[in-house]
């Protein structure tokens, strides 16, 4: 009898123990299925640097390297020969009106008796070239006496690729940069309708004006605007290149949806984007950063760049 009473509260004893080492084992395997997915949830919601689509203004520009010269050049002879140069009366530099005489010839000391004769300036503008020394003769054809730059207008002539003139058009915006000036404004007016047939370069001549800071012969560059365009636009590290064509990881709902795009003018690191993407939207700002299509992520604003 006494051996059965030991055995019953050795069974009894057993009991709660057990329950308790089920339930502690239960919660265990509960917490250690919520860190699981706790940890699963943190690995597939990556933390991403993520950018603003923004509206930006790209300008398509032409560069032509030139020489500046008259807009229109005048020249000035004598109306006969066999006289000679007996006062000049401008030079270099001066600025003439229409009808100003520039200097006067005589007959030569074995034709004596003949009438002084005035030679005037055809046009107003700027003496920028003279060969007439006193007692010199004169020739109807030959050396002009003077050179003259109508109105005082100038010019940069220049020469670009036949490929490119088929987007240059009158009247196109031009900024030029003058060495010993800096920067002047111009205006594209004259294209070439013929090419050099060595080089397959094309002549532009882009107008400057009457600027007297600017002098005939300098070396200038020229930059055209030959479009300006503005909408959407993208850091250059946003868009990844590939077999299909450019795209962007767009991140829409908290996942990445990637987008074909199609990339129009660059800017230093600044895509100009056509079409694929909205003003508004947020995109991956380093294209291919680990995710992929579908991927869940975290997006973390990019910091601004500091100011150079």
């Amino acid at each position: 009898m006494s051996r059965r009473r030991r055995s019953f509260r050795i069974g009894v004893g057993r009991g709660p123990a057990l329950l308790l080492i089920a339930a502690l084992a239960g919660g265990l395997a509960g917490a250690g299925s919520l860190s699981a997915q706790q940890n699963e949830t943190n690995l597939v919601a990556r933390a991403v640097t993520a950018v603003k689509v923004e509206r930006s203004c790209f300008v398509d520009t032409l560069q032509v390297t030139g020489v500046v010269q008259p807009r229109h050049d005048v020249l000035v002879r004598a109306e006969r020969d066999g006289q000679q140069v007996s006062q000049i009366l401008v030079e270099p530099g001066d600025t003439v009106t229409s009808g100003q005489v520039l200097l006067r010839l005589k007959q030569p000391e074995a034709q004596r008796g003949g009438a002084e004769t005035a030679v005037q300036a055809p046009a107003a503008g700027l003496v920028y070239g003279a060969s007439a020394r006193i007692g010199a003769g004169v020739s109807a054809s030959g050396e002009p006496l003077f050179r003259i730059a109508r109105d005082g207008e100038l010019e940069l002539l220049g020469e670009t690729p036949v490929d490119l003139m088929g987007r240059l058009a009158p009247d196109q915006l031009a900024r030029l940069d003058i060495i010993g000036v800096g920067e002047v404004a111009g205006r594209l007016h004259r294209i070439s309708t013929s090419v050099n047939p060595v080089t397959q370069l094309g002549q532009v001549a882009i107008a400057i004006g009457a600027d007297p800071r600017v002098r005939i012969g300098v070396f200038g560059k020229a930059t055209i605007e030959l479009a300006r365009r503005c909408g959407p636009a993208l850091p250059v590290s946003a868009v990844l290149y590939g077999d299909g064509g450019a795209v962007v990881q767009v991140v829409r709902n908290d996942r990445i949806e990637t987008r074909r795009v199609t990339v129009g003018l660059i800017r230093g690191d600044e895509a100009e984007v056509r079409e694929g993407v909205s003003e508004g939207e947020t995109v991956v700002a380093r294209a291919g950063a680990f995710v992929r299509d579908g991927d869940r992520v975290l997006p973390v604003a990019a910091r601004p760049q500091p100011a150079q």
